[in-house]
């Protein structure tokens, strides 16, 4: 089998996880992929990989452990892996096995998962600290501390076990944070499969049909176009299944005369995308629909301008905010001044959730929101959502003109040292544009 694959980003992505380990005194980390999970009886979900582990290796098979040396004397990555079978690759497929994977992935040494348990006390001794993913895996945590406690039993020959059990996820999570030249690439990638796919869904639909109809329409330009899944359940809500959040059980008719709001992104090479548009089934904004959309419109497009270098990662948020608040007031959804909405959180009635979070390897990525118990300053190379939206359920105190209308608004940032970059802005949000791409599907 031919393996076309750059090792290089990776390889510097160890080469960078070693120095920070040497900087805190040295040791070694160990990382596991993720375990294959039951779906049913004989059936397995589909395979998905640990994200932390697939930032430092590349490598996409399940049984799989990083093994990272970085002391003072020497950096070394080995890799424990499959061995080749060639009656499992008959029934599962292809298996790198030690050899290849080594030479493919640019690790120093490779050896068969089978002998990790025998090679681990060896590959702690007289370490100064061990790295791993703490209280993630209960198994896995105890499989450490058991080789742990088989480096003590040979203290009396002179071999010492480390002292310091630290959690590698920190000083990863502050790597991944910074997006590279290739994983920008690819979530590039990931940003305009998504956004056709949010197009297709738009120029689809129609009046009588129903939400799992769009949600196959989504799934197949992913697909289509070289996406390997979607990067976590498709929200498909039409009229007032909108109002739920983390509403998927995409079963519900799509009627004339409401909107339809569809929060979905693909995974491409393990990349999220992650974009939410509302457009109406009929194909033209009226109403009270309209105005609430323009609201938070204004709202995305003000904080989206927020995401430049220096400003905090709350910044977009309050942004929104303020906008969201006026406007409810504007609509007559909520009563009083702007400084009483925003200092009794008024608007979390009709907007009740945040305006970001990181995305990269995860829809909600790794890396702290805070840092020292400030907002942390936005950096070149992050990449955010941008998310405001609006949730109005019926109420006796909520004009009938608005009751279950929900809109949400969502688009990839990157931030750059000169203004936002916005990854899916090939998905149409303008009111003139999202009725153009709908009346293009209808000719």
């Amino acid at each position: 089998m031919t393996v076309n694959f750059d090792a290089r980003p990776h390889l510097a992505r160890r080469a960078r996880l070693a120095d920070t380990l040497r900087e805190a005194g040295g040791g070694v980390a160990i990382l596991a992929t993720a375990p294959e999970r039951r779906r049913n009886r004989d059936s397995d979900f589909p395979y998905r990989h640990d994200s932390y582990f697939y930032y430092l290796t590349g490598f996409t098979e399940p049984e799989a452990v990083l093994v990272l040396v970085a002391t003072a004397a020497e950096t070394r990555s080995l890799l424990f892996c499959r061995a080749k079978n060639e009656e499992h690759e008959i029934w599962e497929g292809f298996r790198f096995g030690p050899a290849a994977a080594a030479e493919c992935f640019a690790f120093d040494e490779a050896a068969p998962i089978d002998t990790l348990d025998e090679r681990l006390p060896e590959l702690i001794a007289n370490q100064p600290a061990l790295w791993f993913s703490m209280g993630d895996d209960p198994a896995w945590d105890a499989r450490l501390l058991a080789a742990l406690n088989r480096v003590r039993e040979g203290a009396r020959n002179g071999v010492s076990a480390p002292d310091r059990l630290c959690d590698v996820r920190t000083p990863l999570d502050a790597m991944r944070l910074i997006k590279d030249a290739s994983e920008i690439e690819l979530m590039r990638r990931a940003a305009d499969i998504t956004a056709a796919a949010h197009v297709r869904a738009m120029q689809a639909v129609r009046p009588g049909m129903h939400e799992y109809s769009l949600e196959a329409e989504l799934l197949h330009e992913f697909r289509r176009q070289g996406a390997e899944y979607p990067a976590y359940p498709s929200i498909v809500a039409a009229g007032a299944n909108a109002c739920v959040l983390h509403y998927t059980a995409n079963n519900g008719a799509l009627r004339d005369g409401e909107l339809v709001m569809i929060d979905a992104g693909c995974e491409y090479r393990s990349y999220a995308g992650d974009i939410s548009r509302t457009f109406p089934v009929n194909g033209r904004f009226e109403g009270a629909a309209r105005d609430v959309y323009a609201l938070v419109l204004s709202a995305q497009k003000a904080a989206i301008a927020e995401c430049t270098v220096g400003k905090r990662f709350n910044d977009p948020h309050d942004t929104a905010v303020r906008i969201l608040s006026q406007g409810m007031l504007d609509l007559g959804l909520l009563r009083g001044s702007l400084d009483e909405v925003l200092e009794t959180s008024a608007f979390r009635r009709f907007y009740m959730h945040r305006t970001s979070h990181w995305l990269g390897l995860d829809v909600h990525d790794c890396g702290e929101y805070k840092s020292d118990g400030e907002w942390r300053a936005l950096e070149a190379g992050m990449v955010l959502t941008i998310e405001p939206g609006c949730y109005i359920r019926p109420a006796d105190d909520v004009p009938e003109a608005f009751w279950n209308v929900g809109v949400r608004i969502e688009d990839d940032v990157l931030v750059t040292g000169v203004r936002p970059d916005v990854l899916t802005s090939a998905a149409p949000k303008s009111i003139a544009d999202v009725e153009s791409c709908m009346a293009a599907g209808r000719d």
